[in-house]
């Protein structure tokens, strides 16, 4: 039997030193994106080499384990789905969808509630394309050409779209997050969105509250063009989704209609452009793809040496000693959530923060009894609420450069990341949503 030790963690301890080390250190020097400059699938390269050598017997064997770490069956069906799920989003977008959306949501809305439309909107397209980053390049320069004739607090407009762009970001199907939370989780995403949307719902109705009271006599000038039919995939994909039909091929379904519709429908839009657009869906997930396959290796290693053990071993003595009841389901949510947005605090990349938790959060699960679908929707919410407020993180950082204000001031504004995170603590310590019938062996 594999003995506990900390040292087999130390290969995660150098990744997180160089990948924070590096972003500190090009932020003292006022880089943009500073913890942007190195990837993380680079950074990981060396963590990788010392888990490797950390570990004992025929160095063959441990490079077959991490191989077959690479190869997990979780990990090799995620990565299909982060290729799909990025197809979709670039031919989505580029027949249209994302300017249809948009410009079709500024123009219902009421000039008494541009505030809540707008969080509204972001959370719409962030929901159906699955990227917050996306939604705020997107959205946000309209935003901030709304609060800028329609005399809004800048700050707050900003905010607004972070905000609605993370509600989304955490819901979607096709987002990393819910794909990396619920593989490495064993649920379904259906019953992960569920869950996610009880927590997320409260938040989000007290936030639109907050900016209808928020909102002055602002007013949308100038036409806004848009056709219903580009926003067709998006509530396609997120209906199929939600009704429970296999993401393979709800996200098939979704390129197969986005690209009929810039076949049908757009001037020069060819077979070889929709190709091109597949293939550079396929490419803008390459980063996090190839840091899923390190990940799952690193993490086969560490498993192997005792590292996984002892770090679960560890939380639940911390959990013991604030009082929590050994074996409580309470307290294995409770390490779950503080595991995952301790590590985003480090990583600044919520996706990343699942990933490396993935494994440790399945034992804690099975260990102090939480459902899957309550520990996928934790490992999400957390992370999302984390990324969410974090002034160095690529969200607030893209969002506060196209605005042209600080990220620290912009923290306090996010107000629905910080709600969420209270509601997602309330759900924990009142133990609600209840999760219902068992899953399906």
């Amino acid at each position: 039997m594999t003995s506990k030790t900390p040292l087999a963690l130390l290969p995660l301890v150098l990744f997180l030193v160089l990948f924070v080390g590096s972003g500190l250190w090009y932020q003292s020097h006022d880089v943009d994106y500073a913890f942007y400059q190195i990837s993380a699938p680079v950074a990981i390269l060396p963590a990788i080499a010392l888990a490797i050598l950390l570990g004992k017997g025929v160095l063959n064997k441990r490079i077959e384990t991490f191989i077959n770490g690479v190869g997990d069956n979780t990990i090799t069906t995620m990565v299909l789905i982060y290729l799909l799920a990025g197809a979709f989003a670039s031919v989505a977008k580029a027949v249209g969808g994302v300017d249809a959306t948009v410009n079709f949501g500024l123009s219902v809305v009421p000039p008494s509630l541009v505030l809540p439309g707008i969080f509204v909107i972001a959370a719409f397209v962030a929901t159906s394309m699955g990227t917050s980053m996306g939604t705020i390049a997107a959205i946000a320069p309209i935003a901030i050409g709304v609060a800028g004739t329609a005399d809004l607090p800048m700050l707050l407009t900003v905010g607004t779209v972070i905000g609605g762009a993370m509600f989304g970001d955490n819901l979607s199907i096709i987002s990393d997050t819910t794909i990396a939370a619920t593989r490495t989780q064993g649920c379904d995403m259906r019953d992960k969105f569920k869950m996610n949307f009880k927590i997320a719902l409260p938040a989000a109705i007290l936030t639109l509250l907050w900016l209808y009271f928020q909102s002055s006599s602002a007013q949308i000038t100038g036409p806004l063009d848009y056709d219903l039919i580009r926003v067709l995939p998006y509530v396609a994909v997120l209906g199929l989704a939600v009704a429970g039909v296999n993401v393979m091929l709800v996200l098939f379904s979704g390129i197969i209609l986005a690209g009929g519709i810039g076949l049908t429908m757009q001037d020069g839009y060819t077979l070889a452009t929709w190709s091109k657009d597949i293939y550079s869906g396929y490419s803008s997930m390459q980063e996090i793809l190839i840091l899923s396959l390190f990940i799952g290796g690193l993490g086969a290693l560490m498993k192997a040496q005792g590292g996984l053990d002892w770090l679960v071993s560890a939380i639940e003595k911390i959990s013991h000693f604030f009082g929590a009841k050994p074996g409580s389901t309470r307290a294995g949510e409770l390490s779950i959530s503080a595991s995952v947005a301790l590590t985003n605090l480090c990583t600044a990349n919520n996706t990343v923060s699942i990933l490396i938790n993935g494994s440790v959060a399945k034992d804690i699960s099975t260990r102090y009894n939480v459902d899957p679908r309550r520990s996928a929707s934790l490992l999400d919410i957390f992370s999302c609420v984390t990324q969410g407020v974090l002034p160095y993180g690529a969200q607030i950082l893209l969002a506060s450069s196209l605005a042209k204000v600080s990220p620290l001031s912009l923290v306090g504004y996010v107000q629905y990341s910080w709600l969420l995170g209270v509601f997602a603590l309330l759900s924990i310590l009142f133990r609600w949503p209840k999760v219902g019938a068992k899953l399906a062996k």
